[in-house]
């Protein structure tokens, strides 16, 4: 893959507490690490915020740690700081009046202002934020466009997606 088809990906940490070492065989370990490790062997980078960092920092995986390192040295991790944007906040969580639905898309909107500011893609195992923040697209479209890739979804073919540069495909948007 050519380094201009490379892609800038906001990984939540949960993929990176869920990746297992080379001899882990539960397959969501597996999954993620044969995810991260198929971002390190292709141009990808990663983004990096500082909340993203310190989630990163508080529950990652052991093998998540030297995947990340890894990647610094390569110089593969790009260090953002979005601004925080409040009012597409407000807008995103009042598509609910559940508190608890609220509280799950306020703990990881972050990830998608991170996405904004890149290249508008998000990985995450977060099926329920997904489908939240998939709801709240329908009336906030500055986020419908936003790609999400769970690559504990074999179906979803995440990692032959990465190989393919990583397009946005419609059926991967927010607002499919």
């Amino acid at each position: 893959m050519r380094v201009r088809d490379s892609k800038r990906l906001v990984i939540d940490a949960d993929v990176a507490r869920a990746s297992g070492s080379e001899t882990a065989t539960h397959p969501r370990a597996e999954r993620c690490r044969d995810f991260l490790n198929a971002v390190l062997s292709l141009s990808h980078r990663i983004v990096m915020t500082e909340k993203i960092n310190n989630e990163w920092k508080n529950h990652q995986s052991r093998f998540a740690r030297r995947w990340r390192v890894s990647m610094d040295a390569r110089k593969k991790i790009d260090r953002i700081n979005p601004p925080e944007d409040e009012n597409l906040q407000t807008k995103v969580t009042t598509t609910t009046h559940d508190a608890d639905e609220i509280d799950f898309m306020e703990k990881d909107f972050h990830l998608l202002q991170a996405a904004l500011a890149t290249d508008q893609t998000v990985i995450s195992l977060d099926e329920t934020v997904r489908g939240l923040f998939k709801r709240a697209s329908q009336q906030v479209g500055e986020i419908r466009n936003i790609i999400w890739v769970n690559p504990d979804q074999p179906g979803e073919e995440p990692i032959l997606w990465l190989q393919n540069s990583a397009p946005p495909e419609a059926h991967r948007r927010l607002s499919a």
